[in-house]
């Protein structure tokens, strides 16, 4: 990716505001009963996040399944992150597939509910960490 390191960093922002804004749709949609569009936010959030993180230490996929190899990769094996962070979003993913193309399968709200707090803490764990690295390059 040609950015310069302004754009990266623009970027960088944007996706965090897109994670944090993507979370918050989350309640909304649990009390709408909107459970399986809930699970796709859920993940979508982390997904914002994760890019972010992979963008500002220069790496770049064109898949889901690339960013989750990345981010298990560098952070996840590497225990910049914990494996139970790296376990929750693989697990969201799959439950965005499934509520996405699994025409069968229902999403419940515990299905849900369940993993908001500790997506919460991902996403918050995930920002520290960009920003505690933006702090150091300074």
């Amino acid at each position: 990716m040609g950015l310069t390191n302004d754009e990266r960093s623009a970027l960088i922002q944007l996706k965090i505001e897109r994670a944090n804004s993507t979370f918050k749709e989350v309640s909304v949609l649990i009390e709408q009963g909107f459970f399986r569009t809930a699970a796709n936010r859920l993940y979508y959030s982390c997904f914002y996040i994760v890019s972010a993180l992979l963008l500002q230490n220069k790496f770049a996929a064109r898949t889901h399944q690339g960013i989750i190899s990345l981010f298990a990769l560098h952070f996840v094996k590497t225990e910049i992150v914990s494996i139970d962070n790296g376990r929750l979003y693989r697990s969201l993913f799959e439950l965005r597939q499934s509520g996405d193309y699994d025409d069968i399968k229902e999403i419940s709200k515990e299905d849900v509910v369940t993993r908001i707090q500790p997506t919460e803490q991902f996403i918050q764990t995930i920002e520290n960490l960009i920003n505690n690295n933006l702090q150091n390059k300074k």
